[in-house]
């Protein structure tokens, strides 16, 4: 854990890895992720932890199933929203996005229920930011 304040532009600006989140910093047991996001990432569920969003820039959309069907939440820049634990959802930035994460370490970014992990995906679980 860094000692200093971290400029998340500076952060976001040492990568360009699409849907593969950095680790900013950790809080008790829990990732603060940072990612560059565009196009769609996988449908997916976390069984056991809920995952917090926001959108530091861009927009994010997040494909949500349930029990009452499909449905889309928009999150324009500067939102923030919950997916409760054991939702089925799909990620998705038409135009491309920079997000913040909440989730306990080494929570995998296409869940526990995934159907695959995309090549250009290259740490599932966090990579340490290297600023």
């Amino acid at each position: 854990m860094s000692e200093r304040p971290i400029d998340l532009g500076r952060a976001l600006a040492s990568f360009d890895a699409l849907w593969s989140p950095r680790i900013v910093t950790r809080v008790n047991d829990y990732d603060i992720r940072i990612a560059k996001v565009h196009g769609e990432h996988v449908w997916h569920a976390h069984d056991d932890t809920d995952e917090f969003f926001l959108v530091l820039d861009g927009e994010l959309h997040i494909g949500l199933r349930g029990p009452e069907g499909e449905r889309t939440v928009t999150l324009p820049r500067g939102s923030v929203f919950t997916v409760p634990r054991g939702t089925e959802h799909k990620p998705s930035a038409p135009e491309g996005a920079s997000i913040l994460m909440v989730e306990p370490s080494g929570t995998l970014s296409v869940g526990d229920r995934h159907e695959e992990v995309p090549d250009r995906v290259d740490a599932t679980t966090g990579r340490a930011l290297e600023v």
